[in-house]
């Protein structure tokens, strides 16, 4: 049942991302025009992108690198998200004992010394992304989801995280929630960023470092340069004699061009990939999040949350949460909606059921801040795959590489991503690409509409097992059985 000031809270929110939102965004660089060359062209402006063209100029100052983006740089993921920048690759580490037993302990090391990466080059670059490192608080809102707790701390502290488990008075009296049963923290694996903030001045280091980027301009195919292909879709003669079978062409949207570049990083995650061996592999989901307006000091005090922490329920449709740097209530999760056909549209963002229900739980979670009411809601796509964390490849004789899949957890593991990246790149053997994560692959969707069909199956069962204190059913069960179970 709606509560009764739900509605009144929505009223007015405005249907864009909050952290987009600002009068102080950066102005768009212009599209590309006409025929251009490079050492590195990077499709696609968000931290993936961003990541690859930044280390690539730092790695070699005199290397010409080019970066395109359909919109502006961070306006899709990179800048909608919760602003979570976990140390974690492989979505959790249940997730990576479970796909990689014999190299997890690395991929923890690895992890945390990328997050100590990311923090130095905010530094190093003066980013003002709000960059806290606040920890994570995971909470227990139903009693069986306290064994479930007790043993993620268990296997925490068997690879060296520093968690505490809280009881019920200990985590009320970090967080006021009358939901919460007990909890447990991490203080040292989570940061919270403002996620715009920090794509902008990812975009500001590349361009000061010399990066060319040109925004507004869609990339709608990709071949072999010299190959043959029709005048009107190069704009060109396709028997141009400046073509080199040694380059890759990539063909923007809408006007007369190209880039023909020595290497190419792939870094359009959800959207269409441009490669047709990647369909099999990704779902876009699309995920919903609220944002409240500034808290009170006496709404403040209501809730306590003094430390700031990142916040998650452990149930299957998780909800998570933070506090920004002005004292509003990040709120999102909880669905997880697929559009049949992988369909991706700006329309989908906007799901008024699913911010009605994410109203009704905010209120559950803090009735004590009743006549708070939401100044933003949207939603964005997440690239996922059966694994739930990255997988990586090559293309086109090893001339492009990409990386796709990071299912929500990507703030932090693309820097990681990049890295691998422009190593597949330079066809370096190296300790990242001899990693079974770079060089396994999850195992394909199947096609529609078996594809819509299996998962909306899940979400159903999911939201079941959440519903039956936990309890797996019949098909979540075989998808265990099949290493594609996901829990949070």
């Amino acid at each position: 049942m709606t509560l009764p000031h739900t509605g009144r809270a929505l009223a007015d929110a405005a249907p864009v991302p909050y952290w987009l939102d600002r009068p102080d965004r950066p102005d768009p660089l212009p599209p590309l025009v006409g025929q251009q060359t490079a050492d590195l062209l990077v499709i696609g402006g968000g931290y993936s992108g961003l990541w690859a063209a930044l280390l690539a100029k730092q790695a070699d100052p005199d290397r010409d690198v080019l970066l395109v983006d359909a919109g502006t740089c961070g306006w899709a993921a990179s800048g909608r998200n919760g602003g979570f920048c976990a140390a974690s690759l492989t979505h959790g580490l249940a997730n990576g004992v479970d796909r990689f037993p014999g190299e997890v302990a690395e991929l923890e090391r690895l992890g945390r010394e990328n997050l100590d990466a990311i923090a130095a080059t905010v530094a190093h670059h003066d980013i003002d992304c709000d960059f806290e490192r606040t920890g994570e608080l995971a909470v227990a809102v139903e009693p069986y989801q306290l064994d479930g707790l007790a043993a993620d701390a268990e296997l925490a502290r068997r690879y060296g995280h520093q968690v505490r488990l809280l009881d019920r008075d200990e985590v009320r009296a970090e967080v006021n929630s009358p939901t919460y049963l007990g909890g447990m923290f991490d203080p040292g694996r989570v940061v919270m960023v403002d996620p715009a903030k920090l794509a902008w001045g990812l975009r500001r280091a590349c361009l000061d470092l010399g990066v060319r980027v040109h925004e507004h301009t869609r990339v709608t195919g990709l071949r072999a340069d010299g190959a043959a292909l029709h005048a009107s879709t190069l704009g060109t003669d396709p028997a141009d004699s400046t073509a080199d079978p040694g380059r890759v062409r990539a063909t923007p949207a809408g006007r007369p061009g190209s880039v023909r570049a020595r290497r190419v990083v792939l870094a359009t995650n959800a959207f269409p990939p441009l490669l047709r061996r990647l369909r099999a592999y990704l779902v876009p989901v699309y995920d919903h999040v609220l944002m409240t307006e500034p808290l009170t000091p006496a709404q403040r005090d209501a809730i306590g949350w003094r430390n700031r922490q990142g916040l998650a329920d452990t149930g299957n449709q998780f909800h998570y949460y933070r506090i920004t740097s002005d004292g509003r209530i990040l709120f999102g999760g909880y669905d997880a909606v697929y559009h049949y056909g992988n369909r991706v549209a700006p329309e989908l963002e906007q799901r008024p059921a699913t911010f009605t229900a994410l109203a009704e739980h905010f209120f559950t979670t803090f009735p004590q801040l009743a006549g708070v009411r939401f100044s933003h809601r949207w939603g964005g796509v997440i690239d996922t795959c059966t694994r739930f964390c990255p997988f990586f490849g090559t293309a086109y004789g090893g001339r492009l590489a990409y990386a796709a899949g990071y299912t929500g957890l990507g703030v932090g593991a693309t820097r990681f991503g990049a890295r691998v990246l422009l190593d597949l790149l330079a066809g370096a053997d190296t300790p990242l690409t001899r990693l079974d994560l770079v060089r396994s692959k999850p195992l394909p969707f199947p096609p529609e509409p078996v594809r819509a069909i299996g998962i909306n199956l899940t979400r159903w069962s999911l939201a079941r097992a959440d519903a039956r204190e936990g309890r797996r059913d019949l098909w979540l069960r075989t998808l265990d059985r099949f290493g594609l179970g996901f829990d949070s």
